[in-house]
């Protein structure tokens, strides 16, 4: 017995040691973990680099300019609408600014729901739908059979949505090692998410529904910590959970992604979750009552939007209905899920796209319901947020265009403004991010904030204009580049640990979580402030 605790103790080291190359670029050059693993390595410390550079010219640049700083200014008010634009531009820069205020108030007060013992525990369903995922949906699968819930309040069903792939095959794989606590169903052609969710939910048997992406790892508890809110509290309709990003070690994007999420799950979704509205329910992970789910299923199977079938948008749909129906909608920051996403630029726009378009749809859904009596309480910080949200799409976007306008047309009067306005706007998602994880990966935050203004902010307008679209745009197999799953050393690792019954260890300060691992064992490390 002490021998196996010491192998198990060895083993989660090492674990750890993988988590920390892998994650937050350690490491020594010379360690045997592969050119590619070195060159990504390399390619952050440039980037960063960069960042910090652009930061000191950017300081220096206000500093030298001085008195001369109010010439971009004197342009605009040399013609009337650039008087126009700058009256405007002050009073939305007010408005944004007592926006700011209320959530971080609103950020300070939130805490998610505490775990309950295991009687208390409701039986759930997960159901993880898949599409042409390969070696992914065993992953899942893995990690989800591993959780730390009770086996006997949990069933797993899988739906192979007609993939083209060996999809099929790594389910029984998951199923032949699951002892009989994994369903699988085959769908006889591809007939989209929703579809796939569906025939979940017909054969779901829980009194909590559990949705988890085909490409995404779930800690060991999170399960325990998503339910929790529905035994807290019964007027909780669906609960989100906490996404963050898996395949961090394969380039810049999923790292200034991981960023990105952290921001918007541990800042925006923890501001709405206090005002009992959280808008969506990732794919990834989300959680809602069965006999909710249940009574809008067909309501949401049968959503149209300009007349045809809605392919896209299915977690946002669902959350209105929820919403409509007079539940709250919250966020529970310690039920973690660490996801696959794009590696490069097209991949990130076309996900983007289909995110924007479902936005403007369900918007729309909103606006239908939100300003009536719909339920019980306060819903006044649900009407500012999609206020909020009408304007960025808007309103926002006029000043977005007009800004870019000005820096194209007025480089040397305009273009520090522009640095300036975009690496303040990105200190909050950076200072965010470092509190959380003490990497220095928090400078991806300034880098991202580029990549959005120059490459990425044209997808709103053009999402606006083209909602009426439907393609899932991420899902056709032919050309397409599978996001890898974890290899290498993660996987040793976990086969290993699964073969000795490793446990895991969890020691809880805050609710600051990070990974120390990936593939299907991930373990929660709490890192003190």
């Amino acid at each position: 017995m002490t021998h196996d605790r010491a192998d198990s103790e060895v083993e989660q080291a090492s674990r750890c040691k993988a988590y920390e190359t892998d994650h937050t670029g350690g490491g020594e050059e010379g360690e045997d973990d592969g050119p590619c693993a070195r060159m990504q390595r390399r390619k952050c410390r440039w980037a960063k680099a960069g960042v910090l550079l652009v930061l000191m010219l950017t300081a220096l640049g206000i500093f030298l300019r001085g008195a001369h700083s109010t010439d971009a200014f004197r342009l605009l008010e040399d013609c009337f609408s650039g008087r126009v634009l700058l009256d405007g531009a002050k009073v939305f820069l007010v408005i944004q600014m007592v926006l700011f205020i209320w959530r971080v108030a609103l950020f300070f007060r939130y805490r998610p729901h505490l775990a309950v013992e295991d009687a208390q525990l409701p039986k759930v369903t997960v159901i993880v739908p898949a599409y042409n995922e390969g070696r992914h949906v065993f992953d899942t699968l893995r990690s989800l059979l591993d959780s730390d819930y009770p086996s006997g309040k949990m069933q797993i069903i899988a739906v192979d949505d007609g993939s083209r792939d060996d999809t099929w095959e790594w389910m029984k794989q998951a199923a032949q090692q699951a002892g009989g606590r994994l369903e699988t169903v085959r769908m006889a052609r591809n007939q989209g998410k929703r579809e796939a969710l569906l025939q979940g939910f017909h054969k779901a048997t829980g009194d909590v529904f559990v949705t988890v992406d085909s490409d995404s790892i779930v800690e060991p508890r999170t399960l325990r910590n998503l339910v929790a809110p529905f035994v807290h509290d019964l007027r909780i309709g669906a609960v989100a959970g906490n996404v963050r990003v898996l395949n961090l070690p394969e380039g810049l994007i999923p790292r200034m992604l991981d960023v990105s999420f952290l921001f918007s799950f541990d800042f925006m979704r923890a501001c709405q979750s206090e005002v009992n509205t959280v808008t969506c329910t990732p794919g990834a992970l989300s959680a809602y009552r069965s006999d909710v789910a249940r009574a809008v299923l067909e309501e949401w199977r049968s959503q149209t939007y300009c007349g045809r079938p809605a392919n896209i948008g299915e977690d946002r749909h669902m959350t209105n209905l929820i919403l409509r129906e007079g539940y709250h909608v919250t966020f529970q920051q310690n039920a973690m899920v660490w996801t696959n996403v794009p590696t490069a630029y097209r991949g990130l726009c076309k996900m983007f796209i289909r995110w924007a378009r479902s936005n403007v749809r369900e918007n729309l859904v909103m606006s239908t319901f939100l300003f009536r009596k719909f339920r019980e309480g306060s819903a006044s910080g649900a009407r500012i947020n999609l206020l909020t949200f009408w304007v960025q799409m808007t309103i926002s976007q006029v000043f977005l265009v007009t800004s870019l306008a000005l820096v194209c047309l007025h480089p040397a009067s305009f273009g520090l403004q522009c640095l300036l306005g975009i690496v303040t706007a990105s200190v909050l998602s950076a200072a965010l991010y470092f509190q959380r994880t003490r990497s220095t990966d928090a400078l991806f935050a300034f880098l991202y904030g580029f990549l959005w203004f120059f490459a990425l902010s044209w997808i709103n307008v053009y999402s606006l204009f083209t909602s009426h679209h439907s393609g899932w745009l991420t899902r056709e197999l032919p050309g397409r580049k599978a996001l890898s799953s974890p290899t290498g050393p993660m996987v040793e690792a976990r086969d290993r640990s699964m073969a000795s019954g490793a446990t895991y260890a969890v020691a809880s300060t805050d609710f600051v979580t990070r990974p120390v691992a990936t593939g299907a064992l991930l373990r929660s490390v709490r890192v003190e402030d």
